[in-house]
């Protein structure tokens, strides 16, 4: 931080603790930081207690103080089921799900099922239960691929991957290769106006998908379609050719087929089914907004920013057959992701489809309307500022409010959850530290001048056991990075899996931090190369990140980089010739051989799930996201450089992944 900061007294501590806001933590060298008290005041404020002078802390201090006394419960409790009563002290009743009530005396069955409860106390108080299995479901070993879906393209895909490709690739590998998983790139929806937000960790909406992925062929409507309508829609087709995925181009393209499709078909409306949620009609309302007013909703007409205001019930009624259409686009996607979960299933894939969860979504999307309820109005998330951005990170995304998720039941969290294990046999959840704590940017300041929130972790991790539970998947947390120890902990205690990459894996214990020997990396984890955000084989052994982000004047000492770069890869073949995957001598292997035997190594750890990429086993030297930069970089556009088809006759897949098949069964779980 700037400057030094206002202390804090132990008055406004005690108050931004028991509101879970941090008045110090620890940077990324462990090194203690004190957080100015006016930043403590500000988030507090933001959280709607008022901590301004000394009077209003006084008053907030007795308030807290009597509320401690009366010994009321949080909004919201979660407990963990053990097969064994738990004491639970002035609980009466249980209500379930159907409504059915169950009597309890001071404590809870044994035989409770894993479920969502109302419980009421001796005193009255009703709180939301989350009674959760102790753990995830656990990961069987097993391999695959993780996918930026939008970059696999084939001959028959419109200018982007489309969910077509992905149900031939599963189809492919599976069968083939014997691979047991795929990892997505989060499949979340932007918004539907351009132009398009190209990153899947922008989305206007967690819970809905993005259409740009839908194979229109595929489209029910298609098949039924006469063939005039049909040679329109095909004439609509983007080339896929393109040195770049044009998001806007595709978009453009699939909405006026769709429309075609949609108009067809008799303009089917979904929200007539007594089903639909109030979800779909939400996102729909939003599209049906934006195309009309833009896509930021904070520039609307004030009476439309309130999503249950009456404004809002009237602009559904006028503007229903664009809301109807953008509920019906909604439903072709549904049915295409269950399409690729099955073709999984049937083909053999031991663990199936996994699905990318953003940590956040943008701040003038469909969610951030939608759910304004429960979001931190104004409020960025981001890091604190450390050696590699001294000055921090805004990442732009507002966050829970931990006070209204706990008051609310945690609805929201729960059906954007299932909304997103509808359709996955696993869930890899970024920034998983995120259900601990997340850095808030007040409106107006920058990263310098924020603090640590905290959630209820255990509430939050029990809500996610319950619905990955009943989705029957597996849970990944992306770890990487400075992690808190009790984060680490838990994701063990919770059977959910961590993250291990080639780059950053070493040896912590030993002096100079080597390379970690592959037979100890570690197990419970999902272990790759590379990730979006990092180098790819190809450009990590050119020095690639080096020369990309000293061309866009991203780094202050380029030599030191480059120099640490050389040594970061003569290491790397040093200990690939150690372990006999590349042959010992003065001779400079090729940098195919290189790649070998780097997903090699990969394929001899103990790790539970081993994925690989793309771009890796081809030599794409160019990484598809370069961290720092939005435009200036072809961040998520830049296609593969095989086509599908190609992909599939590619001799280095068969090379690489047979190393995968063939230390497979020596893979055992913890």
């Amino acid at each position: 931080m700037t400057g030094e900061p206002k202390p804090v007294s132990e008055d406004l501590r005690a108050i931004a603790t028991a509101h879970g806001v941090a008045t110090s933590y620890r940077n990324e060298r462990r090194v203690p930081v004190e957080v100015d008290a006016d930043v403590v005041v500000k988030v507090l404020s933001l959280l709607d207690v008022d901590a301004s002078s000394e009077a209003a802390i006084r008053a907030e201090l007795t308030r807290l103080e009597e509320v401690d006394r009366a010994g009321v419960l949080a909004p919201t409790v979660a407990v963990r089921l053990t097969g064994r009563p738990q004491e639970f002290p002035g609980a009466v009743e249980l209500v379930d799900e159907s409504g059915t009530r169950i009597e309890v005396h001071d404590e809870l069955p044994a035989d409770l099922a894993p479920g969502w409860y109302r419980l009421t106390t001796r005193g009255g108080q009703q709180v939301t239960l989350v009674a959760a299995p102790p753990k995830v479901p656990r990961a069987q070993p097993t391999w695959g691929w993780m996918l930026q879906l939008y970059a696999l393209r084939s001959d028959r895909s419109w200018g982007i991957g489309d969910l077509g490709d992905l149900r031939e690739f599963v189809e492919w590998t599976a069968r083939e290769h014997r691979s047991g998983a795929v990892l997505l790139n989060p499949l979340h929806a932007p918004g539907p106006t351009h132009p398009v937000q190209p990153s899947p960790y922008t989305p206007s909406s967690r819970r809905f998908a993005n259409p740009l992925a839908l194979r229109i062929s595929d489209v029910d409507a298609y098949r039924r379609a006469d063939p005039d309508t049909r040679a329109e829609v095909d004439a609509l087709r983007v080339s896929a050719g393109t040195p770049r995925v044009d998001h806007d181009l595709v978009w453009a393209a699939k909405r006026d087929a769709l429309e075609l499709l949609w108009r067809s078909g008799g303009r089917p409306n979904p929200l007539d089914d007594a089903a639909a949620s109030d979800g779909l009609r939400d996102w729909a309302t939003y599209c049906a907004l934006a195309e009309r007013h833009g896509g930021r909703w904070s520039r609307w007409p004030e009476p439309l920013r309130d999503v249950r205001g009456t404004a809002v019930a009237d602009a559904r009624r006028e503007l229903a057959p664009r809301v109807a259409f953008h509920a019906w686009v909604q439903r072709q996607c549904a049915e295409q992701l269950g399409a690729v979960r099955t073709a999984a299933s049937d083909a053999g894939m031991s663990l199936g489809v996994l699905h990318d969860l953003a940590v956040g979504v943008d701040a003038d999307g469909a969610d951030a309307w939608a759910l304004a309820d429960v979001l931190a109005t104004g409020v960025s998330i981001g890091a604190p500022p450390d050696n590699f951005t001294p000055r921090g990170q805004d990442w732009g995304l507002p966050p829970w409010r931990p006070d209204r998720l706990a008051a609310t039941g945690y609805a929201a969290l729960r059906d954007m959850l299932r909304a997103v294990l509808a359709h996955a046999d696993g869930l890899r959840i970024d920034h998983v530290a995120g259900l601990w704590r997340l850095w808030w940017i007040p409106p107006g300041d920058g990263p310098d001048r924020g603090t640590y929130v905290y959630y209820d972790a255990d509430v939050m991790l029990a809500v996610l056991a319950l619905e990955a539970h009943r989705a029957g998947a597996i849970v990944v947390g992306e770890d990487l990075g400075t992690v808190e120890p009790e984060v680490t902990e838990a994701l063990a205690d919770n059977e959910m899996l961590g993250c291990a990459v080639s780059w950053f894996t070493r040896d912590t214990d030993a002096p100079g931090e080597p390379l970690l020997a592959p037979e100890n990396w570690p197990t419970r984890a999902a272990a790759s190369i590379s990730t979006h955000d990092l180098p790819t084989a190809a450009g990590f052994l050119r020095g690639e990140h080096v020369r990309a982000r000293a061309d866009l004047g991203l780094l202050d000492d380029v030599a030191g980089e480059q120099e640490h770069a050389d040594a970061e890869r003569a290491e790397w073949l040093a200990l690939l010739q150690a372990r006999g995957l590349l042959p010992a001598g003065d001779a400079e292997p090729d940098e195919e051989s290189i790649i070998v035997a780097l997903h090699r190594f990969l394929a001899s750890t103990p790790s539970q799930l081993k994925l690989i990429s793309p771009y890796d086993v081809v030599g794409e030297p160019r990484q598809p996201n370069l961290p720092g930069t939005v435009d200036e970089y072809p961040n998520w556009r830049l296609p593969l450089p095989l086509t599908l088809e190609q992909l599939r006759a590619d001799p280095r897949v068969a090379e690489i992944t047979a190393a995968f098949r063939d230390e497979a069964p020596r893979v055992t779980p913890p």
